[in-house]
C-alpha cells in the first residue's frame, strides 16, 4: 500500500493498522505497545514529545496516533499539526485525568477520541479499531459532559454572552454562572460540580469581575436581561 504524507493514509484490510504512540513515560509506552500488538497493531513509532510525534508521523504516516495530552511540547498542538498534514490519519488523545478545556481543545484540533488511562487495557485495541472504522472514542462520562456543555453553549450564544476571547468566561465559570441562574447557593453549586466551596467562590469572583457587575444577583440579572432583549420580551 502506497503512503503519501501529503494526502494522509488509507487503511487497507490486507495490512495491520499502524499506530504512533506519544507519551513521556517509558513504562506507559511499553504497556500500550504490548496491548496494541496483542490486538494486531503495528507500532510504527514511539515518541516522548509532541514535536517528536509530529516529525515521526510525517516521516512515516501511521493510520492512527495515540497522543498523551500533556506530553512535553503539547499533545493537542501535535494533534493539530498532524491533522493539518495527514488528513486521513486518525488522532486519539490519551490522558490520566479529564479536563473539559482539554477535551474541547482536542476535538477542535481534529481528534476523533479522548481516552482516560484508567480504562481497561484490553479495550484499547478494539477502541482504536473502532476509530479507524469512523467511530468516535469517548468514555461515557465524557459523552454526558459534552452533551450538557453543547446545550449550555447553545443557550449562552443565544443570550449573547458566548466566549470570544481568553478574557471571557471559562467553561467552568459558565457552569457556575448557570448554577447561579438556577438560584443555587455556594454549597449546592459545589456539590453539583464536584468542586470545593472555596473554588466556587473563586469562580464567582472571577465571573463578577469579567462581567463587571457588583454581585451574584447582578450577574444573573445581566444574563436574564440579555435573554429577554434577544427574545423581544
Amino acid at each position: 500500500m502506497n503512503r503519501a504524507p501529503a494526502f494522509g493514509v488509507a487503511v487497507s484490510s490486507a495490512t495491520p493498522p499502524r499506530v504512533l504512540i506519544a507519551d513521556d513515560h517509558v513504562a506507559t509506552r511499553v504497556d500500550v505497545r504490548k496491548a496494541l500488538e496483542q490486538e494486531g497493531f503495528i507500532v510504527s513509532a514511539e515518541e516522548d514529545s509532541g514535536p517528536g510525534a509530529v516529525a515521526a508521523a510525517l516521516r512515516d504516516p501511521p493510520d492512527v496516533c495515540l497522543l498523551e495530552v500533556h506530553v512535553p511540547g503539547g499533545g493537542i498542538e501535535a494533534a493539530a499539526a498532524i491533522r493539518a498534514c495527514l488528513g486521513e490519519t486518525k488522532i486519539v488523545m490519551w490522558t490520566a485525568s479529564c479536563n473539559e478545556d482539554d477535551v474541547y481543545a482536542a476535538l477542535q484540533a481534529g481528534a476523533s477520541g479522548y481516552l482516560l488511562k484508567g480504562m481497561n487495557p484490553a479495550r484499547l485495541g478494539p477502541t482504536l479499531s473502532g476509530v479507524l472504522r469512523g467511530e468516535a472514542a469517548l468514555p461515557r462520562e465524557l459523552t454526558a459532559r459534552l452533551i450538557r456543555e453543547f446545550r449550555s453553549r447553545a443557550r449562552r450564544e443565544h443570550v449573547g454572552l458566548g466566549r470570544r476571547s481568553k478574557n471571557d468566561l471559562t467553561p467552568r465559570e459558565w457552569d457556575v454562572l448557570d448554577c447561579l441562574c438556577e438560584g443555587l447557593q455556594t454549597r449546592r453549586i459545589a456539590e453539583r460540580l464536584f468542586i470545593s466551596q472555596t473554588t466556587v467562590r473563586r469562580h464567582v469572583g472571577s465571573i463578577l469581575g469579567k462581567l463587571r457587575v457588583p454581585d451574584r444577583r447582578a450577574a444573573v440579572g445581566l444574563v436574564t436581561q440579555r435573554s429577554k432583549n434577544l427574545n423581544g420580551d
